[in-house]
């Protein structure tokens, strides 16, 4: 694995530190979001509920009896805070393979001076280094972006439940709220 590695080139340490951040990333929000919709879950009533940090503010200025309108703001701005990362793992999905590509790129043009330097005397194994390099960006890119993408797709998904739950809350909260219940 390490051999791969290295014959990846020097564009495999950029690859690799965005698989580690995309990783990190992804178990952090599944675990954030995770604990959110598990206390949301049980959930009778906004006033009898202590609930989880990343929310709290909006639960206070519910209970503190804020307008409708106060309400909405506090909300926007607290789904806007859950899905701080979302955007860095979009961007790792995207560059990972562009940055494959760069290493593909650099590998062949390494192939290419190994022919232009060696002209019809190039043996076969001259030209492997720049072909193992190519290859490996290439598919080292495509291996941190496919996961990253699909971690982003689930990630928002589960951002979505979040935000449709808080909404079915802070809505029955109004009209229990307006018939004095």
């Amino acid at each position: 694995m390490m051999e791969m590695f290295i014959k990846g080139g020097p564009l495999m340490w950029p690859i690799l530190a965005c698989s580690i951040a995309a990783l990190a990333i992804t178990i952090y929000k599944s675990l954030q979001y995770r604990v959110i919709l598990s206390r949301m879950s049980l959930i009778g009533r906004l006033n009898d509920f202590s609930p989880p940090e990343p929310l709290a503010p909006l639960f206070e200025a519910v209970r503190a009896g804020m307008d409708e309108k106060g309400i909405e703001l506090v909300a926007s701005r607290q789904i806007r805070g859950l899905e701080k990362g979302l955007g860095s793992l979009s961007l790792i999905s995207v560059i990972s393979p562009l940055l494959g590509l760069t290493g593909t790129v650099l590998g062949m043009i390494q192939a290419f001076q190994v022919i232009e330097a060696h002209g019809s005397r190039v043996d076969p194994g001259m030209l492997a280094g720049g072909i193992w390099q190519a290859l490996i960006t290439t598919a080292a890119g495509l291996f941190v972006a496919i996961p990253a993408h699909v971690a982003l797709h689930y990630l928002e998904g589960r951002m979505d439940t979040i935000a449709w739950q808080l909404r079915e809350l802070l809505e029955r909260h109004l009209e229990e709220k307006d018939h004095g219940v």
